[in-house]
């Protein structure tokens, strides 16, 4: 199992430099797995890009409803965050040896219980996920 980054989660539904490289990549494992903090992330990276002019209302409430489609069919295996996973973003950030935020953290902490590797395409992501000794991989 491996765990996907919002960062690439979005770049599969809305077209990106990155997009086909993500959609490669998903369409080649099976049972992707997210966590509910990505369904959260995802309609806020979706509602930015119709804030800043880069989607449409309508565009985007087709990549929502097909993301969510994509979530309740079970195309993701969906990971619920616990107390031990704030505990453990906790911790980490608490160790000053990073500067990743919250989310980012929590993100780290599900990838990390679970025992696989993150994919992303946000770098500082992944250079936090380095320092911590967990497994990553960059698309881009």
């Amino acid at each position: 199992m491996v765990y996907i980054d919002t960062s690439v989660i979005v770049a599969y539904y809305c077209p990106e430099e990155l997009s086909q490289k993500a959609e490669d990549f998903l369409l080649a494992h099976a049972n992707p797995a997210i966590s509910n903090l990505t369904e959260l992330e995802v309609f806020s990276a979706i509602s930015r890009k119709v804030r800043e002019g880069r989607l449409d209302k309508k565009t985007a409430r087709r990549i929502l409803a097909k993301f969510m489609e994509h979530v309740d069919g079970r195309f993701y295996t969906n990971l619920l965050l616990g107390p031990h996973h704030f505990r453990l973003a906790r911790d980490w950030i608490g160790s000053f040896n990073t500067g990743m935020r919250s989310l980012d953290a929590l993100h780290l902490a599900v990838a990390s219980t679970q025992e696989c590797p993150l994919v992303t395409a946000d770098r500082g992501l992944a250079e936090s996920a380095e320092i911590l000794g967990l497994e990553v991989e960059v698309l881009g």
